[in-house]
């Protein structure tokens, strides 16, 4: 005979740690307003709630015209770790749409996003890198970010963050720096950049030579490379595992031997044998790279009285299947053969 028992769970389709959806179009208003409930767990379960939700790229135009960013906003200060997690994640979410880019701008999030690089909580700080990085991928959140002055901020956390926080904050700065580089320059970012191509891991060396190149854009970036003994380190990494770090490497170098002084530093730290080898590598992007830095290198009698010798292996790249690489090894050779 069956007996009857009495049981305290919940029926396997509820989460008790997340709000129920409100049907239809009253989903976002009902989350919104418990996300401004004064009892904690209220406040948890619609958060919980939310971030689910927004997943799906057809809630977000509904969120943000229901006043949603503002209240994530507020709940950036929030004194419970879970309030503040799972807000710079929704927040993050927000900020994979054009829209939700739109709207940390004209909302003003970015600056209370960034107050949570100091959080205690490894995860609510990753969630708040995540978010700015997201940002500053297009122009108009890189100027933003500029313009909060966070880009020396982001440059000193550098030295003290974890490893993979620190490939999200070399990302952000690739970004800014290509709308100014004048703030990472003052707050020494080079130096910081060079200690980082002795890094362990290769992700991070591959970012900190493509930051360094982006760096060395204007002329003050090539000088302080040159002061800051960054081309040594940058010709090591020539003969690196990783193909993507080789490949930063020699664009930075090429970047850095525009002017003369780079040039002999380069010449004179011996980049000329390394980056010939680097013409036959198996990946374009190095080949490329490669090809431009022994251009320029080539400018200077000294690197063309060498480059002389390996003419016919670089004549040899102008028919390569890659027509960058083709291009770029018939301006070395027209350079390298130049006559005065």
């Amino acid at each position: 005979m069956a007996l009857t028992r009495i049981s305290a769970k919940y029926p396997p389709q509820i989460d008790p740690t997340r709000t129920p959806l409100a049907f239809g179009a009253r989903a976002i208003p009902r989350l919104n307003k418990e996300l401004q409930n004064d009892t904690l767990l209220t406040r948890q379960r619609a958060v919980m709630s939310l971030c689910d939700h927004l997943h799906d790229p057809e809630h977000i135009a509904t969120a943000l015209r229901e006043g949603i960013a503002e209240s994530l906003k507020k709940l950036l200060c929030d004194p419970d770790i879970t309030v503040r997690q799972k807000s710079t994640e929704c927040l993050f979410v927000i900020a994979g749409h054009a829209i939700g880019r739109d709207a940390f701008l004209d909302h003003e999030i970015i600056k209370p996003v960034s107050n949570l690089f100091n959080d205690s909580e490894d995860i609510a700080r990753k969630n708040a890198h995540k978010a700015l990085e997201m940002i500053s991928e297009t122009p108009q959140g890189a100027e933003g970010i500029v313009e909060c002055e966070l880009v020396p901020t982001l440059v000193e956390k550098l030295k003290t963050e974890l490893d993979e926080i620190k490939e999200l904050i070399l990302d952000t700065l690739h970004y800014c720096m290509r709308v100014d580089t004048s703030k990472a320059l003052a707050s020494d970012a080079m130096k910081t950049f060079t200690s980082l191509l002795k890094h362990e891991i290769p992700v991070i060396r591959s970012k900190a030579a493509r930051d360094i190149m982006d760096l060395s854009v204007p002329l003050a970036g090539k000088d302080k490379a040159v002061e800051e003994e960054a081309i040594p380190e940058l010709i090591n990494l020539l003969n690196d595992e990783s193909a993507d770090v080789i490949a930063n490497a020699a664009g930075a170098i090429m970047t850095i031997s525009i002017t003369t002084k780079g040039k002999y530093t380069s010449i004179g730290g011996n980049a000329v044998e390394p980056l010939v080898k680097l013409v036959n590598h198996s990946t374009s992007e190095v080949r490329v790279n490669a090809l431009k830095a022994l251009t320029c290198l080539s400018e200077a009698p000294e690197g063309r009285e060498v480059l002389l010798l390996h003419v016919d292996s670089i004549k040899a790249r102008t028919n390569d299947e890659t027509p960058a690489v083709a291009n770029a090894a018939k301006v070395a050779v027209k350079v390298i053969t130049w006559k005065p």
